[in-house]
């Protein structure tokens, strides 16, 4: 609530976005993990299409919005290299983190781990989302509900998980308002008018989302967390096949979306 009023009472930079992405995670991942709990069996198909739905659609969004901003913006600072590098590096410190965190999941810890990986995630992409559109308020809404379209999936795999090891959905209802407790306030930090930082800032997020949406891209295959979450049985490998027609499809039609959308909202 206080990040909603500090949104709704800031007239210098364009909010109303970050609050609409806020809700928006918020009520994707409560909704998905609200599922999740109660589900006694879970679909494996629905999933697979919810995965490559969301990561279709981040890919596209990402490509299409972030990566050329960050490669023009390193342009005018005299090097579009300067973009790749801030992408290399999301790339990069997107990979060291899920890889550090799955680490984690095999050390006993006295936190939920799974909990905690997930609050990070949304409140780090919060922090970015704000710069973003912070930095840029010209960018469209599409992206931000494309970037965040993967919380629906997320909220419900993560439930399921939480069920197992027998811990409350409810522990869920703070990274669904991560998004939103970081964006709206790094939203109105000020930012240098220093192109080269902006290409970085760009760039960094560009590189973040492309490895969450990858990090999301479903994958069929025995002990993926498609296998763990549907606890299908070692002897599944015939619907493990059938579901990966159901991964490419379900991806491509994400992407589509997206690029229908830019058509349709620019035309």
């Amino acid at each position: 609530m206080l990040t909603s009023g500090l949104g709704l009472t800031n007239s210098v930079a364009d909010l109303w976005k970050i609050l609409v992405i806020g809700w928006v995670a918020f009520a994707a991942m409560a909704v998905g993990a609200s599922l999740g709990g109660r589900a006694t069996a879970t679909d494996p198909q629905r999933l697979v299409w919810g995965y490559g739905l969301a990561s279709g659609a981040m890919v596209t969004s990402a490509a299409m919005f972030l990566v050329p901003q960050a490669i023009g913006i390193g342009g005018s600072a005299g090097a579009p290299q300067i973009g790749g590098m801030g992408i290399a590096a999301g790339l990069v410190v997107g990979y060291s983190g899920h890889v550090v965190g799955h680490r984690l999941t095999h050390l006993d810890l006295p936190i939920d781990v799974t909990t905690a990986q997930i609050t990070a995630h949304a409140l780090s992409a919060g922090l970015i989302i704000g710069l973003v559109y912070g930095s840029m308020p010209t960018l469209g809404l599409l992206l931000g509900l494309a970037i965040v379209s993967h919380k629906g999936p997320a909220g419900y795999a993560a439930a399921r998980r939480l069920r197992r090891n027998d811990r409350p959905v409810s522990a869920l209802l703070l990274p669904a308002a991560g998004v939103g407790i970081t964006a709206v306030p790094s939203a109105s930090l000020p930012v240098p008018e220093v192109a080269a930082l902006n290409a970085v800032v760009f760039g960094f997020a560009a590189g973040i989302f492309l490895h969450v949406a990858m990090d999301f891209l479903p994958v069929c295959e025995a002990g993926s967390e498609i296998d763990e979450v549907c606890s299908l049985s070692e002897e599944s490998h015939e619907l493990l096949d059938q579901l990966r027609f159901h991964a490419v499809g379900s991806t491509v039609v994400g992407a589509t979306a997206v690029v229908v959308a830019w058509v349709v909202l620019s035309g």
